[in-house]
């Protein structure tokens, strides 16, 4: 085991697997795994739930000091001290989280906080700019990808699973207006880094993304996964 500490940077359009993929690596390499998405997710549902459109840029980041969020080792995330893991996943929230996360002073009042929590320890962290712009000097970076029907399928049966309400067509519509959100916005877009492994995961199982993923680490890093 080497000395200092490993990032792993894993960046991809949304419903790609991010969050899955992530959080398997970590839990096998004993990385703590930073979820950046529910950050932003949370920041969204408070928008939503003060009233505000989150297409109001002004509005939005007039609250930015009224929210603290929390990401707990379980996977829990606290808004305030509330548990909101749940309800940051229906779909309200995902069809505005793409606005809340294109607003720059959002981004770098959430971007501190995630460079903060990736100090002195190694991590697993996933979004749309880990590897561009939160950590550009991750020791390993993928960029995770899917074609946007798999993508809708997947996100539909995560969704059925969780008791979410949820209806494919939509979900479909949504990543295609997501994915235009994300990579078009003038600040810190949804890019591939220069270094980064493209990884496309619409024909490989959860296991099969997992075993690449932790061979690219293996190479960059010489940390092997032992169980």
């Amino acid at each position: 085991m080497t000395n200092y500490h490993i990032t792993v940077a894993v960046d991809g359009p949304a419903a790609a697997g991010k969050s899955t993929i992530a959080k398997r690596i970590a839990e096998t390499l004993g990385f703590t795994y930073i979820d950046t998405g529910a950050m932003y997710r949370a920041f969204t549902y408070y928008v939503i739930s003060k009233g505000i459109d989150p297409e109001d840029e002004a509005a939005s980041v007039k609250v930015i000091d009224e929210v603290v969020i929390d990401l707990l080792p379980d996977g829990t995330v606290l808004l305030n001290d509330q548990d909101v893991t749940k309800v940051i996943r229906e779909h309200l929230v995902s069809q505005n989280v793409s606005y809340i996360a294109s607003y720059k002073d959002i981004r770098l009042a959430l971007v501190e906080q995630q460079r903060r929590l990736a100090n002195n320890k190694s991590v697993v962290m996933d979004g749309r700019d880990i590897g561009t712009y939160v950590l550009p000097n991750a020791d390993v970076k993928i960029f995770l990808v899917a074609n946007v029907h798999e993508r809708a399928i997947r996100r539909h049966e995560e969704n059925m699973e969780k008791g979410i309400p949820s209806v494919l067509e939509e979900i479909e519509k949504d990543l295609i207006r997501r994915d235009q959100i994300d990579s078009g916005r003038n600040f810190a877009p949804l890019k591939q880094a220069d270094d980064a492994y493209y990884l496309d995961s619409s024909d490989l199982t959860i296991e099969e993304v997992v075993k690449v993923a932790l061979e690219v680490i293996a190479h960059k890093t010489g940390i092997k996964a032992h169980k």
